[in-house]
Protein backbone atom coordinates (compact mmCIF):
# COMPACT_ATOMS: atom_id res chain seq x y z
CA UNK A 1 0.00 0.00 0.00
CA UNK A 2 1.52 3.29 -1.14
CA UNK A 3 -0.10 5.84 1.15
CA UNK A 4 -2.81 6.78 3.62
CA UNK A 5 -4.94 9.85 3.07
CA UNK A 6 -7.39 11.86 5.11
CA UNK A 7 -9.55 12.32 2.01
CA UNK A 8 -9.62 10.49 -1.30
CA UNK A 9 -11.74 12.07 -4.04
CA UNK A 10 -12.83 9.76 -6.86
CA UNK A 11 -13.09 11.84 -10.01
CA UNK A 12 -11.40 15.08 -11.05
CA UNK A 13 -14.38 16.85 -12.60
CA UNK A 14 -15.73 20.21 -11.34
CA UNK A 15 -17.09 18.68 -8.13
CA UNK A 16 -14.11 16.42 -7.51
CA UNK A 17 -11.19 18.73 -8.12
CA UNK A 18 -12.86 21.58 -6.24
CA UNK A 19 -13.56 19.25 -3.28
CA UNK A 20 -9.90 18.16 -3.31
CA UNK A 21 -8.64 21.74 -3.38
CA UNK A 22 -10.91 22.88 -0.56
CA UNK A 23 -10.00 19.89 1.60
CA UNK A 24 -6.32 20.60 1.03
CA UNK A 25 -6.82 24.28 1.92
CA UNK A 26 -8.24 23.09 5.23
CA UNK A 27 -5.04 21.20 5.99
CA UNK A 28 -6.08 17.66 5.12
CA UNK A 29 -3.90 15.14 3.32
CA UNK A 30 -5.73 14.72 0.01
CA UNK A 31 -5.57 12.51 -3.05
CA UNK A 32 -7.71 12.60 -6.17
CA UNK A 33 -8.10 9.63 -8.50
CA UNK A 34 -8.83 10.08 -12.21
CA UNK A 35 -8.54 7.49 -14.98
CA UNK A 36 -10.36 8.98 -17.98
CA UNK A 37 -8.07 10.15 -20.78
CA UNK A 38 -10.96 11.49 -22.91
CA UNK A 39 -9.30 10.11 -26.01
CA UNK A 40 -5.95 11.73 -25.30
CA UNK A 41 -3.32 10.19 -27.61
CA UNK A 42 -0.96 9.33 -24.73
CA UNK A 43 -3.82 7.66 -22.76
CA UNK A 44 -2.88 9.69 -19.69
CA UNK A 45 -5.77 10.74 -17.42
CA UNK A 46 -6.99 14.29 -17.97
CA UNK A 47 -8.33 16.49 -15.20
CA UNK A 48 -11.54 18.48 -15.42
CA UNK A 49 -14.08 15.75 -16.06
CA UNK A 50 -16.78 15.82 -18.72
CA UNK A 51 -17.36 19.56 -18.18
CA UNK A 52 -13.87 20.62 -19.14
CA UNK A 53 -12.98 17.95 -21.67
CA UNK A 54 -16.16 17.15 -23.62
CA UNK A 55 -18.88 19.36 -22.15
CA UNK A 56 -19.26 22.89 -20.78
CA UNK A 57 -15.96 24.43 -21.83
CA UNK A 58 -15.46 23.07 -25.37
CA UNK A 59 -19.12 23.59 -26.24
CA UNK A 60 -18.97 27.23 -25.11
CA UNK A 61 -15.83 27.73 -27.19
CA UNK A 62 -17.65 26.43 -30.28
CA UNK A 63 -20.73 28.46 -29.44
CA UNK A 64 -18.59 31.60 -29.27
CA UNK A 65 -16.87 30.84 -32.59
CA UNK A 66 -20.11 30.05 -34.37
CA UNK A 67 -21.78 33.17 -32.96
CA UNK A 68 -18.92 35.33 -34.25
CA UNK A 69 -19.30 33.72 -37.68
CA UNK A 70 -23.04 34.37 -37.70
CA UNK A 71 -22.63 37.99 -36.64
CA UNK A 72 -20.06 38.69 -39.33
CA UNK A 73 -21.97 36.78 -42.00
CA UNK A 74 -25.49 38.03 -41.37
CA UNK A 75 -25.57 40.91 -38.91
CA UNK A 76 -22.53 43.11 -39.58
CA UNK A 77 -24.39 45.16 -42.18
CA UNK A 78 -26.70 46.76 -39.60
CA UNK A 79 -23.58 48.35 -38.10
CA UNK A 80 -22.57 49.67 -41.50
CA UNK A 81 -19.92 46.99 -41.90
CA UNK A 82 -19.79 45.39 -45.34
CA UNK A 83 -18.26 41.91 -45.38
CA UNK A 84 -18.14 39.54 -48.32
CA UNK A 85 -17.09 35.94 -48.91
CA UNK A 86 -17.00 34.98 -45.24
CA UNK A 87 -15.90 31.40 -44.63
CA UNK A 88 -15.12 29.20 -41.67
CA UNK A 89 -12.05 27.03 -41.11
CA UNK A 90 -13.55 24.15 -39.12
CA UNK A 91 -10.16 22.68 -38.25
CA UNK A 92 -8.90 25.98 -36.88
CA UNK A 93 -12.10 26.44 -34.89
CA UNK A 94 -11.68 22.96 -33.36
CA UNK A 95 -7.99 23.61 -32.66
CA UNK A 96 -8.91 26.77 -30.75
CA UNK A 97 -11.42 24.79 -28.73
CA UNK A 98 -8.82 22.10 -27.96
CA UNK A 99 -6.23 24.69 -26.94
CA UNK A 100 -8.65 26.19 -24.41
CA UNK A 101 -9.32 22.74 -22.96
CA UNK A 102 -5.59 21.97 -22.74
CA UNK A 103 -4.87 25.29 -21.04
CA UNK A 104 -7.53 24.74 -18.40
CA UNK A 105 -6.50 21.12 -17.80
CA UNK A 106 -2.94 22.25 -17.15
CA UNK A 107 -4.37 24.89 -14.83
CA UNK A 108 -5.97 22.23 -12.65
CA UNK A 109 -2.70 20.25 -12.63
CA UNK A 110 -0.96 23.39 -11.37
CA UNK A 111 -3.59 23.87 -8.64
CA UNK A 112 -3.09 20.27 -7.52
CA UNK A 113 0.65 20.83 -7.17
CA UNK A 114 0.15 24.17 -5.45
CA UNK A 115 -2.19 22.61 -2.89
CA UNK A 116 -0.04 19.46 -2.47
CA UNK A 117 -2.81 17.15 -3.72
CA UNK A 118 -1.67 13.69 -4.78
CA UNK A 119 -2.99 12.77 -8.24
CA UNK A 120 -3.67 9.05 -8.51
CA UNK A 121 -3.69 8.19 -12.20
CA UNK A 122 -6.26 5.47 -12.68
CA UNK A 123 -9.82 4.39 -11.96
CA UNK A 124 -10.62 3.95 -8.28
CA UNK A 125 -12.62 0.99 -6.97
CA UNK A 126 -13.54 0.17 -3.40
CA UNK A 127 -11.76 -2.94 -2.13
CA UNK A 128 -12.53 -3.35 1.57
CA UNK A 129 -12.31 -1.72 4.98
CA UNK A 130 -9.12 -1.83 7.03
CA UNK A 131 -10.21 -3.57 10.25
CA UNK A 132 -7.46 -1.92 12.32
CA UNK A 133 -7.91 1.71 11.27
CA UNK A 134 -11.44 1.72 9.87
CA UNK A 135 -10.08 3.39 6.74
CA UNK A 136 -11.33 2.46 3.29
CA UNK A 137 -9.03 0.54 0.97
CA UNK A 138 -9.32 1.30 -2.74
CA UNK A 139 -7.66 -0.09 -5.82
CA UNK A 140 -6.37 2.44 -8.35
CA UNK A 141 -6.40 0.73 -11.73
CA UNK A 142 -4.35 2.20 -14.56
CA UNK A 143 -4.24 -0.31 -17.42
CA UNK A 144 -2.01 -3.14 -16.11
CA UNK A 145 -0.85 -1.26 -13.01
CA UNK A 146 -2.74 -1.59 -9.73
CA UNK A 147 -2.15 0.44 -6.59
CA UNK A 148 -3.83 0.04 -3.20
CA UNK A 149 -4.48 3.18 -1.17
CA UNK A 150 -6.16 3.95 2.15
CA UNK A 151 -8.39 6.87 3.10
CA UNK A 152 -10.43 7.87 6.13
CA UNK A 153 -12.96 9.78 4.03
CA UNK A 154 -13.97 9.10 0.43
CA UNK A 155 -15.83 11.57 -1.77
CA UNK A 156 -17.45 9.99 -4.83
CA UNK A 157 -17.49 12.53 -7.66
CA UNK A 158 -17.45 10.38 -10.79
CA UNK A 159 -20.01 12.47 -12.65
CA UNK A 160 -22.21 11.22 -15.46
CA UNK A 161 -22.11 9.91 -19.00
CA UNK A 162 -24.32 10.42 -22.01
CA UNK A 163 -27.51 8.38 -22.02
CA UNK A 164 -27.86 6.33 -25.19
CA UNK A 165 -31.04 4.99 -26.73
CA UNK A 166 -31.55 1.23 -27.12
CA UNK A 167 -30.75 -0.20 -30.55
CA UNK A 168 -28.92 2.98 -31.60
CA UNK A 169 -25.15 2.51 -31.62
CA UNK A 170 -23.19 5.70 -31.03
CA UNK A 171 -19.95 5.57 -33.05
CA UNK A 172 -19.15 9.29 -32.63
CA UNK A 173 -18.59 9.52 -36.36
CA UNK A 174 -22.03 9.44 -37.94
CA UNK A 175 -24.16 8.93 -34.83
CA UNK A 176 -22.75 11.04 -32.01
CA UNK A 177 -23.26 11.97 -28.42
CA UNK A 178 -21.89 15.23 -26.98
CA UNK A 179 -18.31 13.99 -27.43
CA UNK A 180 -18.52 13.35 -31.16
CA UNK A 181 -20.71 16.40 -31.78
CA UNK A 182 -17.85 18.62 -30.59
CA UNK A 183 -15.49 17.27 -33.22
CA UNK A 184 -17.18 17.21 -36.62
CA UNK A 185 -14.32 17.34 -39.13
CA UNK A 186 -16.65 18.71 -41.80
CA UNK A 187 -19.80 20.78 -41.75
CA UNK A 188 -22.84 18.52 -42.24
CA UNK A 189 -25.38 19.78 -44.74
CA UNK A 190 -28.20 18.16 -42.78
CA UNK A 191 -27.98 17.51 -39.05
CA UNK A 192 -30.57 15.67 -36.97
CA UNK A 193 -30.72 15.99 -33.18
CA UNK A 194 -32.70 13.70 -30.88
CA UNK A 195 -33.50 15.66 -27.75
CA UNK A 196 -34.36 19.35 -27.31
CA UNK A 197 -32.57 19.73 -23.99
CA UNK A 198 -29.54 21.85 -23.13
CA UNK A 199 -27.00 19.81 -25.13
CA UNK A 200 -29.22 19.40 -28.16
CA UNK A 201 -30.07 23.11 -28.31
CA UNK A 202 -26.51 24.31 -27.80
CA UNK A 203 -24.78 21.94 -30.23
CA UNK A 204 -27.63 22.23 -32.70
CA UNK A 205 -27.15 26.01 -32.57
CA UNK A 206 -23.41 25.71 -33.23
CA UNK A 207 -23.79 23.79 -36.47
CA UNK A 208 -26.92 25.68 -37.58
CA UNK A 209 -25.00 28.96 -37.42
CA UNK A 210 -22.22 27.50 -39.53
CA UNK A 211 -24.68 26.52 -42.24
CA UNK A 212 -26.16 23.13 -41.41
CA UNK A 213 -29.88 22.46 -41.79
CA UNK A 214 -30.81 21.32 -38.27
CA UNK A 215 -33.90 19.33 -37.30
CA UNK A 216 -34.55 18.56 -33.64
CA UNK A 217 -36.77 15.62 -32.63
CA UNK A 218 -38.16 15.78 -29.09
CA UNK A 219 -40.23 13.13 -27.30
CA UNK A 220 -41.94 15.62 -25.00
CA UNK A 221 -44.94 17.48 -26.41
CA UNK A 222 -43.62 20.67 -24.81
CA UNK A 223 -40.47 22.75 -25.26
CA UNK A 224 -38.24 23.26 -22.20
CA UNK A 225 -40.91 22.17 -19.75
CA UNK A 226 -38.56 22.86 -16.80
CA UNK A 227 -38.38 26.54 -17.71
CA UNK A 228 -40.98 29.20 -17.05
CA UNK A 229 -43.71 28.89 -19.68
CA UNK A 230 -43.23 32.45 -20.88
CA UNK A 231 -39.50 31.92 -21.34
CA UNK A 232 -39.96 28.62 -23.16
CA UNK A 233 -42.51 30.13 -25.58
CA UNK A 234 -40.30 33.13 -26.34
CA UNK A 235 -37.19 30.96 -26.74
CA UNK A 236 -38.93 28.57 -29.11
CA UNK A 237 -40.14 31.49 -31.23
CA UNK A 238 -36.66 33.01 -31.47
CA UNK A 239 -34.83 29.72 -32.13
CA UNK A 240 -37.34 28.77 -34.81
CA UNK A 241 -36.89 32.19 -36.41
CA UNK A 242 -33.15 31.49 -36.54
CA UNK A 243 -33.73 28.35 -38.57
CA UNK A 244 -33.83 25.48 -36.11
CA UNK A 245 -36.63 23.05 -37.00
CA UNK A 246 -38.50 21.36 -34.16
CA UNK A 247 -40.76 18.31 -34.03
CA UNK A 248 -42.34 17.60 -30.63
CA UNK A 249 -44.13 14.55 -29.26
CA UNK A 250 -42.21 12.16 -31.50
CA UNK A 251 -41.28 8.51 -30.91
CA UNK A 252 -38.12 7.16 -32.53
CA UNK A 253 -38.84 3.88 -34.33
CA UNK A 254 -35.56 3.10 -36.06
CA UNK A 255 -32.21 4.65 -36.91
CA UNK A 256 -30.17 3.25 -39.78
CA UNK A 257 -26.49 4.17 -39.88
CA UNK A 258 -25.37 4.39 -43.49
CA UNK A 259 -21.85 5.49 -42.48
CA UNK A 260 -20.51 7.94 -45.07
CA UNK A 261 -23.98 8.19 -46.59
CA UNK A 262 -25.42 9.48 -43.30
CA UNK A 263 -28.40 8.25 -41.29
CA UNK A 264 -32.04 7.48 -41.92
CA UNK A 265 -34.37 8.11 -38.97
CA UNK A 266 -37.89 6.78 -38.86
CA UNK A 267 -40.19 8.18 -36.21
CA UNK A 268 -43.83 8.61 -35.28
CA UNK A 269 -44.93 12.24 -35.25
CA UNK A 270 -47.32 13.68 -32.66
CA UNK A 271 -50.26 12.46 -34.73
CA UNK A 272 -48.95 8.89 -34.84
CA UNK A 273 -47.92 9.04 -38.51
CA UNK A 274 -44.63 7.45 -39.57
CA UNK A 275 -42.08 9.96 -40.84
CA UNK A 276 -38.61 9.60 -42.35
CA UNK A 277 -35.74 12.02 -41.82
CA UNK A 278 -32.43 11.71 -43.66
CA UNK A 279 -29.35 13.47 -42.35
CA UNK A 280 -25.58 13.50 -42.76
CA UNK A 281 -25.07 13.20 -39.01
CA UNK A 282 -27.15 12.55 -35.92
CA UNK A 283 -26.62 13.87 -32.40
CA UNK A 284 -28.25 11.83 -29.63
CA UNK A 285 -28.79 14.13 -26.64
CA UNK A 286 -31.39 12.47 -24.43
CA UNK A 287 -29.92 13.23 -21.02
CA UNK A 288 -27.21 11.74 -18.86
CA UNK A 289 -26.89 8.87 -16.38
CA UNK A 290 -24.74 8.70 -13.23
CA UNK A 291 -21.33 7.13 -13.66
CA UNK A 292 -21.50 4.68 -10.75
CA UNK A 293 -21.34 1.22 -12.30
CA UNK A 294 -17.62 0.46 -11.88
CA UNK A 295 -16.95 1.59 -8.31
CA UNK A 296 -17.51 -1.80 -6.63
CA UNK A 297 -19.77 -0.11 -4.09
CA UNK A 298 -20.91 -3.46 -2.66
CA UNK A 299 -17.47 -3.91 -1.12
CA UNK A 300 -18.29 -1.23 1.44
CA UNK A 301 -22.02 -1.86 1.74
CA UNK A 302 -23.25 0.84 -0.64
CA UNK A 303 -25.94 0.42 -3.28
CA UNK A 304 -27.43 2.73 -5.88
CA UNK A 305 -31.10 3.31 -6.61
CA UNK A 306 -32.81 1.85 -9.67
CA UNK A 307 -31.50 4.70 -11.85
CA UNK A 308 -27.90 4.39 -10.69
CA UNK A 309 -27.84 7.36 -8.30
CA UNK A 310 -26.19 7.09 -4.90
CA UNK A 311 -28.67 7.97 -2.11
CA UNK A 312 -27.42 10.70 0.24
CA UNK A 313 -28.88 12.91 2.95
CA UNK A 314 -29.06 16.71 2.74
CA UNK A 315 -25.37 16.94 3.66
CA UNK A 316 -24.27 14.62 0.81
CA UNK A 317 -23.53 11.80 3.27
CA UNK A 318 -24.19 8.27 2.09
CA UNK A 319 -25.54 5.54 4.36
CA UNK A 320 -21.95 4.43 5.04
CA UNK A 321 -19.91 6.43 7.54
CA UNK A 322 -17.30 8.79 6.02
CA UNK A 323 -18.32 8.09 2.43
CA UNK A 324 -19.78 11.10 0.63
CA UNK A 325 -21.18 11.65 -2.86
CA UNK A 326 -21.60 14.85 -4.86
CA UNK A 327 -22.53 16.14 -8.29
CA UNK A 328 -24.10 14.06 -11.01
CA UNK A 329 -23.96 10.78 -9.05
CA UNK A 330 -26.66 12.05 -6.67
CA UNK A 331 -30.14 13.38 -7.35
CA UNK A 332 -30.58 16.98 -8.37
CA UNK A 333 -29.69 19.09 -11.39
CA UNK A 334 -26.66 17.85 -13.33
CA UNK A 335 -24.86 21.18 -13.26
CA UNK A 336 -21.15 21.78 -12.81
CA UNK A 337 -21.66 24.69 -10.41
CA UNK A 338 -23.99 22.57 -8.26
CA UNK A 339 -21.25 19.90 -8.03
CA UNK A 340 -18.66 22.56 -7.14
CA UNK A 341 -20.76 23.92 -4.28
CA UNK A 342 -21.32 20.41 -2.96
CA UNK A 343 -17.59 19.68 -3.19
CA UNK A 344 -16.74 22.72 -1.09
CA UNK A 345 -19.50 21.92 1.41
CA UNK A 346 -18.44 18.29 1.89
CA UNK A 347 -14.78 19.24 2.42
CA UNK A 348 -15.88 21.69 5.11
CA UNK A 349 -18.30 19.22 6.72
CA UNK A 350 -15.47 16.71 7.08
CA UNK A 351 -13.77 19.29 9.32
CA UNK A 352 -16.95 19.81 11.32
CA UNK A 353 -18.00 23.07 9.69
CA UNK A 354 -21.66 23.81 8.90
CA UNK A 355 -21.89 25.11 5.32
CA UNK A 356 -25.28 25.54 3.70
CA UNK A 357 -26.40 25.03 0.11
CA UNK A 358 -29.69 26.58 -0.95
CA UNK A 359 -30.71 24.34 -3.84
CA UNK A 360 -33.51 26.73 -4.74
CA UNK A 361 -30.85 29.32 -5.56
CA UNK A 362 -28.88 27.26 -8.07
CA UNK A 363 -29.14 28.98 -11.47
CA UNK A 364 -29.78 27.26 -14.78
CA UNK A 365 -28.30 28.50 -18.06
CA UNK A 366 -28.69 27.46 -21.69
CA UNK A 367 -26.10 29.10 -23.93
CA UNK A 368 -28.15 29.55 -27.05
CA UNK A 369 -28.47 32.97 -28.64
CA UNK A 370 -30.16 34.65 -26.95
CA UNK A 371 -29.19 32.93 -23.74
CA UNK A 372 -31.77 31.42 -21.40
CA UNK A 373 -31.37 31.42 -17.62
CA UNK A 374 -33.47 31.15 -14.50
CA UNK A 375 -33.35 30.66 -10.76
CA UNK A 376 -36.07 29.77 -8.28
CA UNK A 377 -39.71 28.99 -9.00
CA UNK A 378 -41.55 29.26 -12.30
CA UNK A 379 -45.06 30.65 -12.63
CA UNK A 380 -46.44 27.16 -13.23
CA UNK A 381 -44.73 25.86 -10.07
CA UNK A 382 -46.09 28.70 -7.95
CA UNK A 383 -49.58 28.14 -9.31
CA UNK A 384 -49.40 24.41 -8.66
CA UNK A 385 -48.18 24.99 -5.09
CA UNK A 386 -50.93 27.52 -4.43
CA UNK A 387 -48.51 30.37 -3.71
CA UNK A 388 -49.86 33.84 -4.40
CA UNK A 389 -47.38 35.88 -6.40
CA UNK A 390 -46.87 39.05 -8.42
CA UNK A 391 -45.06 39.11 -11.76
CA UNK A 392 -43.06 41.89 -13.35
CA UNK A 393 -41.61 41.69 -16.86
CA UNK A 394 -39.51 44.05 -18.94
CA UNK A 395 -38.30 43.62 -22.54
CA UNK A 396 -34.74 44.14 -23.77
CA UNK A 397 -36.16 46.08 -26.74
CA UNK A 398 -36.81 49.01 -24.36
CA UNK A 399 -33.18 49.07 -23.17
CA UNK A 400 -30.69 51.42 -24.82
CA UNK A 401 -27.69 49.19 -24.28
CA UNK A 402 -29.46 46.19 -25.83
CA UNK A 403 -30.45 48.27 -28.86
CA UNK A 404 -26.88 49.51 -29.26
CA UNK A 405 -25.63 45.92 -29.17
CA UNK A 406 -28.35 44.82 -31.63
CA UNK A 407 -29.37 42.27 -28.97
CA UNK A 408 -32.90 43.40 -28.18
CA UNK A 409 -34.71 40.03 -28.19
CA UNK A 410 -36.22 38.64 -25.01
CA UNK A 411 -37.10 39.87 -21.54
CA UNK A 412 -36.51 39.51 -17.80
CA UNK A 413 -39.34 38.35 -15.53
CA UNK A 414 -39.33 38.72 -11.74
CA UNK A 415 -41.75 36.73 -9.59
CA UNK A 416 -42.35 37.91 -6.03
CA UNK A 417 -44.54 36.84 -3.12
CA UNK A 418 -47.84 38.72 -3.20
CA UNK A 419 -47.75 39.22 0.59
CA UNK A 420 -44.08 39.82 1.45
CA UNK A 421 -42.61 40.90 -1.92
CA UNK A 422 -39.78 38.35 -1.45
CA UNK A 423 -38.33 37.31 -4.81
CA UNK A 424 -39.39 33.74 -5.61
CA UNK A 425 -37.95 33.37 -9.09
CA UNK A 426 -36.26 35.25 -11.91
CA UNK A 427 -36.39 34.17 -15.56
CA UNK A 428 -34.38 35.58 -18.45
CA UNK A 429 -34.23 35.07 -22.17
CA UNK A 430 -31.84 37.57 -23.67
CA UNK A 431 -28.27 38.67 -24.21
CA UNK A 432 -25.82 37.88 -21.40
CA UNK A 433 -28.49 36.07 -19.40
CA UNK A 434 -25.78 33.82 -17.92
CA UNK A 435 -24.21 36.87 -16.25
CA UNK A 436 -27.38 38.80 -15.45
CA UNK A 437 -28.87 35.89 -13.48
CA UNK A 438 -26.12 36.25 -10.85
CA UNK A 439 -27.78 39.38 -9.43
CA UNK A 440 -30.99 37.43 -8.96
CA UNK A 441 -29.13 34.58 -7.23
CA UNK A 442 -27.54 36.99 -4.76
CA UNK A 443 -30.86 38.70 -4.12
CA UNK A 444 -32.69 35.43 -3.50
CA UNK A 445 -29.90 34.04 -1.31
CA UNK A 446 -30.34 37.04 0.98
CA UNK A 447 -34.17 36.84 0.72
CA UNK A 448 -34.39 40.23 -0.94
CA UNK A 449 -37.67 41.73 -2.05
CA UNK A 450 -38.39 42.93 -5.57
CA UNK A 451 -38.40 46.42 -4.02
CA UNK A 452 -34.75 45.92 -3.00
CA UNK A 453 -33.61 45.40 -6.60
CA UNK A 454 -35.88 48.24 -7.71
CA UNK A 455 -34.19 50.62 -5.26
CA UNK A 456 -30.59 49.66 -6.14
CA UNK A 457 -28.83 52.02 -8.56
CA UNK A 458 -27.88 50.17 -11.75
CA UNK A 459 -25.31 51.54 -14.24
CA UNK A 460 -26.63 53.31 -17.33
CA UNK A 461 -26.63 52.27 -20.07
CA UNK A 462 -26.39 48.57 -19.23
CA UNK A 463 -28.35 45.38 -19.67
CA UNK A 464 -28.64 45.15 -15.89
CA UNK A 465 -31.19 47.97 -16.01
CA UNK A 466 -33.64 45.46 -17.46
CA UNK A 467 -33.42 43.56 -14.16
CA UNK A 468 -34.27 46.72 -12.23
CA UNK A 469 -37.16 47.58 -14.56
CA UNK A 470 -38.55 44.04 -14.23
CA UNK A 471 -38.40 44.41 -10.43
CA UNK A 472 -40.18 47.76 -10.70
CA UNK A 473 -42.79 46.12 -12.94
CA UNK A 474 -43.75 43.78 -10.10
CA UNK A 475 -45.62 46.77 -8.65
CA UNK A 476 -46.59 48.18 -12.05
CA UNK A 477 -44.14 51.08 -11.87
CA UNK A 478 -41.55 50.50 -14.59
CA UNK A 479 -39.96 53.82 -15.53
CA UNK A 480 -39.01 53.21 -19.15
CA UNK A 481 -42.08 51.44 -20.51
Amino acid sequence: MSDNFDVLVIGAGPGGYIAAIRAAQLGLKVACAEGNSYGNIDNQPRLGGTCLNVGCIPSKALLASSEEFEKISHHADIHGINVQNVNIDINKMLARKNNIVDKMTKGIEFLFKKNKITLLKGYAQFSSVDKQTGNYLLNINNQDIKELVSAKHVIIATGSKARHLPNITVDNKTICDNDGALNFADLPKKLAVIGAGVIGLELGSVWRRLGAEVTILEASPNFLSAADEGVSKESLKLLTKQGLKFNFGVKIENVENCDDAGVIIKYLDNSGNIQTLEADKLIVSVGRVPNTDNLNLNAVGLTTDERGFIPVNHDCQTSVNNIWAIGDVILGPMLAHKAEDEGVAVAERILGQKPHINYNCIPWVIYTSPEISWVGKTEQQLTKEGIEYKAGQFPFMANGRALGMAESDGFIKVLACAKTDEILGVHIVGANASDLIAEAVVAMEFKAAAEDIARICHPHPSLSEVMREAALSVDKRALNM
